[in-house]
């Protein structure tokens, strides 16, 4: 099977996309697929990854609001381009534009919406949800919700990462919703990684001795990853205990971030981590992950957690949340510094480690390239 993957917000400077593209690139041929994403970018250019993968970048402008990422501007280009890969299954993987684009293609495979953003819970909620309920706030966006119901009724499926957007999602009346949960790199995440002397130097640098207790927070420095509160939940945690952070981002808020850490030497924010198993050895060396972001519609990092052994001080709404199931960490109440700061003190002070479990990324792609391969015979069939 031939699937082409329209990816609007596929970046080379990293993010959660760019690893899960990474990691589709890698393991679809490997199950007999062939793989391209069209995605967009500074210049035309073809990235072949092997003989069943190629990143294809289409000369497309910068988004304004983020030069790291661009945005499709010609739609007639993207249709050419699908047009002449005659693919067996089509993915939009944005709910915007793109969406529009692969839904108004008027070639024959079937078709499918994955979202990996939740710009409801990233945006709507998060600026509003002090004052208005949920469901009024949804009623006052009902040219989003009639947007997405639009699209959907285009598509054969969409594809969530979770239960709890695609219940939203079925609740707004969108149509073809299935959760296919993602997972991590196969091999690379294990508690067999922790280096005591890693935790000894990260503790270092954030000024405490060795029995203080080591928080990790990775993620884009963007405000709907609510670093604020990150920030805030430690600095109240550690008037009863010892607590180190090391934040790990990159992202157009850093200035705004350091500003609210305020030169507090416990709190230490770095680069990214690039090479994956230095970054697996980071991880799994830190006491536990704190993450504040309720529009995760996965959150690949708290996964990746999981999978090390490390407990998760997660909000409990989004993606995040479905990762402290079974014991494997605490959910505060979304948005809440004074609810995360409690449950980082339990965890701290209890030392949990729980068991490591994870659902592999090879198990994700074979549930859904399974979905897709049912939909495209089914569409041979008729046709």
């Amino acid at each position: 099977m031939k699937i082409v993957d329209v990816c609007a917000f596929y970046t080379p400077h990293g993010g959660g996309v760019r690893t899960y593209v990474e990691q589709k690139l890698r393991i679809a041929p490997q199950m007999g697929h062939e793989i391209v994403i069209l995605a967009p970018g500074d210049h035309d250019e073809v990235i072949e990854r092997g003989p069943q993968a190629r990143i294809v970048r289409i000369r497309s402008p910068r988004l304004p609001v983020d030069r790291k990422y661009w945005y499709f501007a010609d739609d007639n280009r993207i249709h050419d381009m699908l047009d002449a890969e005659m693919p067996d299954f089509v993915e939009a993987t944005s709910p915007w534009r793109s969406a529009r684009i692969v839904a108004e293609w008027r070639g024959s495979a079937p078709r499918s919406l994955v979202m990996h953003a939740d710009p409801l819970s990233a945006y709507a909620y998060r600026w509003f949800g002090e004052i208005f309920s949920r469901p009024t706030i949804d009623r006052r966006m009902s040219v989003y919700w009639e947007h997405l119901r639009r699209q959907s009724r285009l598509f054969d499926f969409v594809v969530g990462a979770n239960g709890d957007l695609t219940r939203r999602l079925r609740e707004g009346g969108v149509s073809g919703t299935v959760t296919v949960p993602m997972g991590v790199e196969a091999g690379l995440f294990s508690p067999q990684r922790r280096d005591p002397r890693l935790r000894a130097r990260m503790l270092e640098a954030c000024g405490l001795p060795d029995r203080a207790g080591l928080l990790i927070a990775v993620g884009r420095l963007a405000p709907e990853k609510r670093w604020p509160l990150v920030i805030d939940a430690v600095n109240a945690a550690s008037r009863d205990m010892p607590l180190g952070l090391v934040m790990l981002g990159e992202g157009r808020e850093r200035r705004a971030i350091l500003k609210h850490i305020a030169g507090n030497p416990h709190i230490r924010l770095f680069e990214p981590e690039r090479d994956r198993a230095t970054f697996a050895t980071l991880l799994a060396s830190a006491d536990a992950l704190v993450h504040a972001c309720e529009a995760e519609t996965f959150c690949m990092v708290a996964a990746e957690a999981r999978a090390s052994g490390l407990p998760v001080i997660v909000p409990d709404s989004g993606g995040a949340a479905d990762h402290a199931a079974g014991g494997a960490g605490l959910a505060f109440a979304s948005g809440d510094a004074a609810s995360a700061a409690s449950a980082i003190r339990t965890v701290i002070a209890q030392g949990l480690r729980p068991a490591a479990t994870a659902r592999g990324m090879d198990q994700h792609f074979a549930d859904l390239f399974a979905l897709y391969a049912k939909a495209a015979a089914h569409r041979r069939q008729a046709a």
